[in-house]
C-alpha cells in the first residue's frame, strides 16, 4: 500500500437538487487537498424528466424500479446532465475532474438484481470483486479527480442503475488496498444524532459496540441503520475511517471536526 491518503466523498440528491447548495459544496470539495473521489446520487431531476416524457416513477421502500424506459432516463440524467454539470463546476474551482460511469474504463461491474418478491428491473448489485481498483488508481496517479455517477454495467453491454451509497462503499473497500482511505457520506443532518430533534446533539465517534448499544436504545433507527451497517462493513474490510455529516460542513473535515466518525475498535 502506498502511504498517500485517499478521500472518497458521497453526496446525496438533496444537495444535487439545489444549485446554490451544490456549487457551495463543490467549492469545498475542490479545496480538499490530495487524492479524492466524488460519488453522486441522482436527485429528483430524473423523476421530473420522466414525468415530462410521460413515464411514471415507481418506488418501493425508497428504491427506484428501473424498467427499460426509466433506465434510459436515469442514464441520461445521472451519467450525463448531472455528472457533467458537476465536472464543469469542479473545473471552475481548478479541480481537474473526470466524469465516469461504471462502464468507463471497466471500473465498476454489477449484476442485475435477481427477481424475488419485487422486480427492480435494471438495478445493479455490486459483487465483492466488482471494482477495477488499478484502473481507478491510474486516473488518480495521473492527477484526475474521478466523479462517479450511479450507473454501472454488467460487462455484456447492459447498463444498470446502482445505489450510490453502495458504490461509495465498494470503491472505498477496493481502494483501501492502495491508499489509506477514508469514506465520507454527506447528507442533510449534522451527523449521527443522540436526539433526532436536536441538530447539535452530534455523536462525535462511534465504535461497532457503540453502534449495537445505540440500536438497542432506539437512538439509531430506520434508514440510518443500513447506512451505518455499510460503513462498518467498509471499516472491517480495511477502510481507515468513515464520516457521516452535513454537506455544508465539509470544510471542517480537514480539522477533524466533521460530523460523526465511525472507527474500528
Amino acid at each position: 500500500m502506498s502511504n498517500s491518503t485517499l478521500n472518497i466523498i458521497k453526496i446525496g440528491g438533496n444537495v444535487i437538487d439545489d444549485d446554490i447548495q451544490l456549487e457551495t459544496f463543490l467549492e469545498k470539495f475542490a479545496a480538499i487537498p490530495g487524492k479524492k473521489i466524488l460519488v453522486h446520487g441522482g436527485g429528483k431531476i430524473a423523476t421530473r424528466l420522466a414525468s415530462k416524457l410521460g413515464l411514471e416513477a415507481k418506488m418501493v421502500e425508497g428504491r427506484r424500479i428501473t424498467d427499460k424506459d426509466m433506465l434510459d432516463v436515469v442514464t441520461m440524467v445521472y451519467a450525463g446532465l448531472t455528472n457533467k454539470n458537476i465536472v464543469a463546476l469542479l473545473q471552475k474551482y481548478t479541480c481537474d475532474a473526470i466524469g465516469l460511469s461504471g462502464a468507463d474504463g471497466n471500473v465498476i461491474k454489477a449484476v442485475k438484481r435477481p427477481v424475488r418478491e419485487i422486480d427492480y428491473g435494471y438495478a445493479g448489485d455490486i459483487l465483492a470483486d466488482s471494482v477495477n481498483s488499478l484502473a481507478i488508481k491510474k486516473f488518480l496517479d495521473a492527477g484526475f479527480t474521478p466523479v462517479f455517477s450511479a450507473i454501472t454495467h454488467n460487462g455484456s453491454g447492459q447498463l444498470l442503475n446502482t445505489n450510490a451509497d453502495t458504490i461509495a462503499s465498494a470503491l472505498a473497500t477496493a481502494m483501501a488496498d492502495h491508499y489509506e482511505t477514508s469514506l465520507i457520506y454527506c447528507f442533510e443532518k449534522n451527523g449521527v444524532l443522540l436526539d433526532v430533534n436536536d441538530e447539535n446533539s452530534v455523536i462525535e465517534n462511534i465504535t461497532s459496540s457503540d453502534f449495537d448499544k445505540y440500536k438497542e436504545r432506539g437512538i439509531i433507527s430506520d434508514g440510518m441503520i443500513p447506512k451505518l451497517q455499510n460503513a462498518f462493513d467498509a471499516i472491517n474490510k480495511g477502510v481507515k475511517s468513515v464520516y457521516v455529516g452535513n454537506a455544508s460542513n465539509l470544510h471542517l473535515f480537514q480539522q477533524q471536526k466533521f460530523g460523526t466518525c465511525l472507527i474500528n475498535k
